[in-house]
């Protein structure tokens, strides 16, 4: 029986960050529905993602005494979490929705490595070839020889620094034990709100006039859509070696690219499925590592 419990209570981080991963890939698809109605990514942030931040940020004050000792690392998720989301959700609406998963997906690799930097995680063999085989499907995913011959586009740029942000945010989770998870949850919609903010201001932009029902599905978006998925996200992160989350995560992608490819008219070249039948290895590689986790360094 204790056996039995081990093992749920092990595969439960994973069960609940595959879910969450599964929200974020389905994440397009309502926010391709905003760009028809005219919002910008910059607003439907701060629109979704504002509104979040301020009720949790009852929770935040209820924790301080929590996760006082650990003010900086909050404070870090806050701008890391919260440009990872802006940046994401910006991507999404502006670019092609398989190129800017695929894109974003190095966040896997940034996890491995960031985990081994800044936590002292270890990375098993199996885990570097894990890493090696998502790097050569993205280098297909992306033309392969023909990869950097073209401009990257805005969008790509947003993808990029999502994914290097998203793992960033990953690494500070595992880091952050001492900070509750609705206080982590909390700083992310937070930072993400006077991020998009911020940057609603740099563009001298304005709130567009919206109907009620808009609103309501903004509203909704951001309460239920994207807290749920943010809220299980830190569940999973936290609970998880920094690395074998960040390619477990990759559940997202396959998400993603199906959808899309399937309901939202993408289309994908053979080298293209190639890369990402690669990229599907590495997550299986990754999933059937059992090495043992190494301990996380005291803060």
């Amino acid at each position: 029986m204790k056996l039995a419990s081990a093992s749920t209570g092990a595969a439960l981080p994973i069960l609940v960050l595959l879910f969450s991963s599964s929200l974020f890939g389905l994440t397009w698809w309502p926010l391709k529905q905003f760009v028809d109605i005219g919002l910008s990514g910059p607003t439907l942030s701060l629109l979704a993602y504002g509104p979040v931040g301020l009720v949790l940020g009852i929770w935040l004050w209820r924790e301080r005494a929590m996760w006082r000792q650990q003010t900086a690392i909050l404070l870090a998720l806050a701008l890391v979490g919260g440009w990872a989301n802006t940046s994401f959700v910006n991507a999404l609406m502006l670019g092609d929705v398989v190129r800017v998963m695929f894109l974003f997906y190095l966040a896997p690799v940034w996890s491995v490595l960031g985990g081994y930097l800044f936590l002292g995680e270890t990375v098993s063999r199996r885990r570097k070839l894990a890493v090696v085989v998502a790097i050569a499907g993205l280098w297909l995913v992306l033309g392969g020889s023909q990869a950097f011959t073209t401009a990257l586009s805005l969008a790509d740029y947003l993808a990029l620094s999502a994914g290097l942000a998203f793992a960033g945010n990953n690494v500070l989770a595992r880091a952050g034990q001492r900070i509750p998870i609705r206080s982590k949850t909390a700083s992310v919609f937070i930072g993400c709100g006077v991020l998009s903010g911020f940057w609603m201001l740099g563009q001298g932009a304005s709130v567009p006039s919206l109907t009620a029902g808009s609103v309501l599905a903004v509203l909704a978006y951001g309460f239920g859509w994207m807290l749920l998925a943010t809220v299980t996200w830190q569940f999973g992160v936290t609970h998880m070696e920094t690395g074998r989350a960040g390619v477990a995560m990759l559940s997202e992608l396959l998400v993603a690219v199906l959808t899309a490819t399937w309901f939202g008219g993408g289309n994908l070249s053979a080298i293209e499925w190639l890369g990402g039948a690669l990229i599907g290895c590495a997550a299986l590689i990754e999933a059937t590592d059992t090495s043992a986790e190494a301990p996380i360094l005291p803060t």
